[in-house]
């Protein structure tokens, strides 16, 4: 693994508002990363396709994910930033995985047969059935080392590791003919390979936020409540409205973090005042254990709107300008499609196809 650049990837679809929970549990990691990392940060408009097919403001969409990225504090000089479709070497990639994988292996997912209800996948697009493989293609066409994701997301990425061993073992004379790869070992055997054995990198203060109105459920952009989520687009007097109309118990929050087990909500909201404060759950409730949610809820709206808003007010900013926003995501496609294409020239010459 250490053979090969250290890379981190990853992507955010544009499908509705962005929600507290992107921002704990995704966007917030991308920003820390990018610290101590080569980073490269993508709209993954292609995958939209597999939730909706026809969406009636792409484009808006896609500005709002890269505004988010930016108002968040990723630098795109430093870093790339950009939308998956304007990059065609996923896609050709994509197809060339589609040839190593194995049905059976995209059926097993378990998003797949939760999208699918366990039936009815006759009626469902081989896109959805597909789409591990394009997000294998997405990280690998970069040879990305490691992928922040989320616990929904860690069978793709196993999935993806998969993928990148069949090539290497498939390929791996062609790998050396074409003389490039690198010698790594996989398990206890040594292999010469084109892909790394990708990363993820999960965890975090808040990798899971649950809905304000179902500490059960992860919070959505697909909730039909808008009362489950707060949007980086909310104002602050819609912060304070949906926090204060969080589903909570009618007992006092626990002094110790043990007393939070069977009660779901109150877990949630102490769960979101930790990642926002950047505190500890444990440090959480020796504030406020004993108090009641009336005198919780307040703090948390207080803290929410002081984190939140100077994100929305950017964002609101830079999507006033979509030329500003445009310009960026055209250098990030640039400067992607250069790295995406020497990986499609060396995958190319691996196969065997003549250029």
């Amino acid at each position: 693994m250490s053979a090969f650049k250290p890379l981190v990837f990853s992507g955010v679809q544009p499908t509705g508002n962005l929600h507290l929970g992107n921002y704990l549990g995704a966007i917030r990691k991308f920003v820390a990363l990018q610290e101590d990392n080569d980073c490269i940060y993508c709209v993954v408009d292609l995958h939209a396709l597999t939730a909706q097919l026809v969406h009636e403001d792409m484009r808006n969409q896609i500005r709002s994910i890269a505004a988010a990225f930016i108002a968040s504090g990723i630098d795109p000089k430093k870093h790339i930033v950009f939308n998956q479709s304007a990059v065609p070497q996923h896609s050709e990639l994509a197809w060339i995985f589609n040839c190593v994988a194995r049905i059976g292996w995209m059926e097993r997912m378990t998003q797949f047969k939760d999208k699918t209800g366990g039936k009815n996948a006759e009626q469902v697009s081989l896109g959805l059935l597909a789409y591990p493989s394009l997000m294998a293609a997405d990280i690998l066409v970069y040879r990305a080392t490691h992928v922040p994701v989320g616990d929904d997301q860690k069978q793709h990425l196993e999935l993806t590791r998969d993928i990148a061993q069949k090539f290497n073992i498939d390929f791996g004379g062609h790998i050396r003919k074409a003389g490039t790869g690198v010698d790594i070992v996989v398990g206890e055997e040594p292999v010469h390979a084109y892909f790394p054995m990708v990363e993820p990198l999960i965890g975090g203060p808040a990798p899971r936020v649950m809905s304000l109105r179902d500490g059960t459920k992860k919070m959505s952009k697909s909730d039909a409540s808008d009362l489950s989520r707060i949007n980086l687009l909310d104002d602050a007097d819609t912060i304070s409205k949906k926090i204060r109309k969080a589903k909570t118990d009618p007992d006092a929050l626990p002094s110790e973090v043990e007393g939070l087990k069977g009660r779901p909500e109150a877990e949630n909201l102490v769960g979101i005042y930790a990642a926002l404060s950047d505190k500890s759950k444990a440090d959480i409730l020796a504030e406020f254990g004993g108090q009641q949610f009336s005198v919780f809820k307040p703090a948390l709206v207080d803290l929410a709107v002081n984190v939140l808003s100077p994100i929305t007010d950017e964002m609101r900013r830079l999507m006033d300008d979509t030329s500003h926003i445009d310009a960026i995501l055209r250098d990030g496609g640039e400067r992607a499609r250069a790295r995406a294409e020497k990986t499609m020239k060396e995958v190319r010459d691996i196969i065997g196809f003549v250029q």
